[in-house]
């Protein structure tokens, strides 16, 4: 992994760096994905990235209460 710097308003920064290391790889991945969708196939409707997106994440674990919990 490779890191780089994104700019993001305040209060997302601060929710980031309070949530914990296992929240903290979970949205890693979960923004990894988007990026990779978002660049690799710009020609896709965002709302078809977005389901697939969440399709994945669902498949992964993740669920409404756990997203619930990161904001």
């Amino acid at each position: 992994m490779t890191t780089i710097s994104i700019e993001v308003d305040k209060d997302l920064a601060r929710l980031f760096l309070q949530a914990s290391v296992d929240e903290k790889r979970q949205l890693n991945f979960l923004l990894n994905l988007r990026l990779k969708e978002l660049i690799a196939r710009p020609h896709k409707p965002l709302a078809a990235i977005m389901d697939e997106m969440g399709c994945y994440a669902e498949s992964q674990g993740m669920t409404s209460e756990l997203l619930a919990t990161l904001f």
